[in-house]
């Protein structure tokens, strides 16, 4: 299942350059499962057509005229009553005002005022616009009436000045909309706290060892608890992946440091979903100037890295719900259920990292869910969510 399925937005868009970024944001909601029922103001027609909305999310899309055609006198509740969440991006410093001051000239405003779903705001403006005193003053009255407000950024303006008033990019408010909709999931009030990607163990400061975990499995994890409704802190070791909007990432190198940073997070924890791929060993020492060839070949003396399942599983305080998971190139089930035992686990989730298609870099993987009560689940190839949703529905399960 799309993971905003059946979810109901109402995308007002606003006369602003920012309107093409709006488009990309109503695909993407679509993409995600949403219907979305786009209104825009006048003032935007003059920068995007209805037509490019209907294209991306295969529904009409509003416009003020239709507040005067056969459904006009209930248009306005329809969309309000109907919508999940009304999400108005780009939202101008002018429909701000009217927003905060209750007016409602134009189909957007008045669904405004209809609506009893959330509101959400993406100002876009120009140059001193979005610091001007009665901006500011409009902010201030939304958001105390319960509106959320993301953005703008600084950055280039279409004035040619540079300041604050970009509007987000699309994947960032799409991910706010993700976690609005997802508040009273199976999760909600639950902490859960995923570790992702590898570790780097220093032999030189140029020179590391690391392993081909690429952390998208570990992502997709945090994703997944964030869209059943957790607050999420995600632990990651190095790794080019933006994380999911909503978590609270903290970086980590070294297995030591994910060890450290899991021992201080876990007490509070509800669920522990451990999927970095830590390193098994690190050098003992490593040296403190980039190891020269002329030097000859260099023996590096290796130690063994902490075990940090091991030590959260001993702990007196420590998550209700302890998940690992098993990277194994050979004997998968002998290996992963040794594990699933002498950690302390009460579920592991064991992949074969040889194959072409599942494990290690890739978007998909095929797993076994292996739980300490004897049960045992081999999932099919999916994607790395779908893998991260059934996880999370498996260990949810097992809070109650």
């Amino acid at each position: 299942m799309l993971p905003l399925h059946a979810k109901r937005i109402v995308l007002g868009v606003t006369g602003s350059i920012a309107c093409y970024k709006a488009a990309d944001l109503a695909s993407k909601l679509t993409q995600l499962g949403a219907e979305v029922d786009v209104i825009l103001t006048a003032a935007a027609e003059h920068f995007i057509k209805p037509l490019t909305f209907q294209s991306v999310t295969g529904r009409r899309a509003y416009i003020d005229q239709d507040l005067w055609g056969p459904e006009g006198h209930v248009l306005h509740v329809k969309l309000g009553k109907d919508a999940d969440l009304l999400l108005i991006a780009p939202a101008t410093a002018n429909t701000l005002a009217k927003l905060a001051a209750g007016q409602a000239d134009n189909l957007l405003t008045l669904t405004a005022l209809a609506a009893t779903a959330p509101l959400m705001l993406a100002p876009a403006m120009d140059g001193g616009m979005f610091d001007h005193p009665a901006t500011q003053a409009s902010l201030e009255t939304l958001r105390a009436h319960g509106a959320q407000v993301h953005g703008p950024v600084s950055g280039h303006l279409a004035s040619g000045l540079s300041g604050v008033g970009r509007m987000l990019e699309p994947a960032e408010l799409a991910g706010h909309a993700r976690v609005a909709l997802s508040a009273g999931g199976p999760l909600a009030g639950r902490r859960v706290l995923v570790t992702a990607g590898g570790t780097q163990e220093p032999i030189d400061p140029v020179r590391v060892i690391a392993n081909r975990s690429s952390g998208k499995q570990g992502y997709a994890l945090a994703q997944a608890a964030l869209d059943l409704g957790a607050q999420v802190t995600l632990v990651s070791g190095p790794t080019a992946l933006i994380a999911p909007v909503g978590a609270h990432l903290l970086r980590v190198q070294t297995a030591v440091e994910m060890r450290d940073a899991v021992l201080a997070l876990a007490a509070a924890a509800d669920m522990l979903l451990m999927a970095a791929a830590v390193a098994d060993f690190r050098p003992s020492q490593a040296a403190d100037k980039k190891i020269k060839r002329a030097e000859g070949v260099p023996t590096v003396e290796l130690a063994a890295n902490p075990d940090i399942l091991k030590e959260v599983s001993q702990q007196a305080q420590k998550p209700r719900v302890l998940v690992g998971f098993a990277a194994e190139s050979n004997d998968l089930l002998a290996n992963a259920q040794g594990k699933l035992a002498s950690k302390g686990l009460d579920m592991i989730v064991a992949n074969d990292v040889s194959a072409q298609d599942a494990g290690f870099e890739v978007d998909t993987n095929r797993v076994i869910l292996l739980s300490k009560d004897g049960g045992q689940e081999e999932l099919p190839l999916l994607s790395k969510y779908e893998v991260a949703r059934k996880v999370l529905e498996k260990a949810a399960s097992l809070l109650k």
